[in-house]
């Protein structure tokens, strides 16, 4: 119960590596917020919280959604007066497609899921986070966002753009108590993936479930680590061999 008495709030939380994290996370003691916009996704993460003997907050709502981020924020600040871990997944795939093909509403809408709605919660949380004793930010971000490959500009372009903005917080922050760190999950048998890689075995791919370890340790109090990118095959690695 390493995250016993600690407040969690999970961006993307009804599928994917958002639902694993959320039952990790009350596994290891902690209460959960989950927002995604899929009622019904979030009440089976639920449903499975509340097997472990866990609690959770269901949170209905389109990360895109600036003014619902700030009333969130305003209404954890009411109920807990704190935050003590934040793991921003969410996250769409957009078009892959030639640059010039791309049709605007999709690419504002991968830029307002992927960059500004994670700057909407880094704006709403900042404050919860620094009133906890050892607040935790994690951002998934993707090794897409530092290569350049043809036909995934939206997505790659949005996460770089996530990456810097959070290194920017983590420099801002860097002489308080809270951590700031991006995780790079890989591949994994996700919906995403899927739209992306239609081809591919998803078998052969290590489950969401696989990164748990290494998002937990990245929102203990014990981590020192900030202003990091840590790339999840590494982190597997570690796990593994127990570090």
């Amino acid at each position: 119960m390493r995250l016993a008495g600690r407040l969690a709030l999970i961006t993307g939380a009804s599928r994917g590596l958002g639902a694993a994290m959320a039952v990790a996370y009350a596994r290891e003691g902690a209460h959960c917020v989950l927002v995604a916009r899929t009622v019904g996704g979030l009440e089976a993460v639920d449903d499975k919280i509340k097997a472990l003997g866990g609690t959770a907050t269901l949170v209905p709502l389109d990360v895109s959604d600036g003014p619902g981020l700030d009333r969130l924020g305003a209404a954890l600040h009411e109920r807990f007066g704190r935050l003590d871990v934040l793991l921003g997944n969410a996250a769409i795939l957009g078009t892959l497609s030639p640059v010039g093909h791309i049709d605007p509403k999709v690419f504002e809408r991968v830029m307002a899921v992927n960059v500004t709605a994670n700057w909407r919660l880094i704006r709403s949380m900042d404050p919860l986070l620094r009133a906890a004793d050892a607040g935790r930010a994690i951002f998934v971000t993707s090794g897409i966002s530092r290569r350049a490959v043809a036909y995934w500009s939206a997505y790659a372009a949005s996460k770089a753009a996530l990456d810097m903005m959070v290194g920017v917080w983590a420099a801002e922050v860097a002489h308080t108590p809270l951590r700031v760190n991006l995780y790079n999950p890989g591949p994994m048998p996700t919906g995403m993936r899927r739209d992306a890689f239609p081809g591919e075995d998803p078998a052969t791919l290590p489950p969401p479930e696989a990164h748990a370890e290494a998002l937990i340790r990245l929102s203990l109090p014990s981590c020192t680590m900030t202003g990091q990118w840590v790339a999840g095959d590494e982190a597997l690695g570690q796990a593994k061999l127990g570090r």
